[in-house]
């Protein structure tokens, strides 16, 4: 028969904060890897939705510079945060 016991977030961070230090470093490492596995297509959807923004904007991405790229991010990141001020 399989249990399966629901915790909150709060509870789940509190169990583990009860761990030994290298415990808590095992636990660490394998949530570190599970997040490593689908980087690259997080990656890949990432930069499909950037072209997107650029194109619809009128902008090329692969003509930009890093520096252009880099402020173009900048711009997008604090849309939201200028227009709710």
């Amino acid at each position: 028969m399989n249990l399966t016991i629901e915790l909150t977030t709060e509870q789940v961070i509190d169990l583990i904060q009860q761990m030994p230090p290298k415990e808590k470093l095992t636990v660490l490492k394998a949530l570190a890897k599970q997040a490593r596995k689908g980087r690259p297509e997080r990656m890949k959807y990432a930069e499909s939705k950037i072209r997107e923004v650029c194109t619809a904007r009128g902008l090329d991405w692969d003509a930009m510079t890093e520096d252009k790229r880099l402020d173009f991010i900048n711009d997008i990141v604090h849309e939201n945060r200028e227009s709710s001020q």
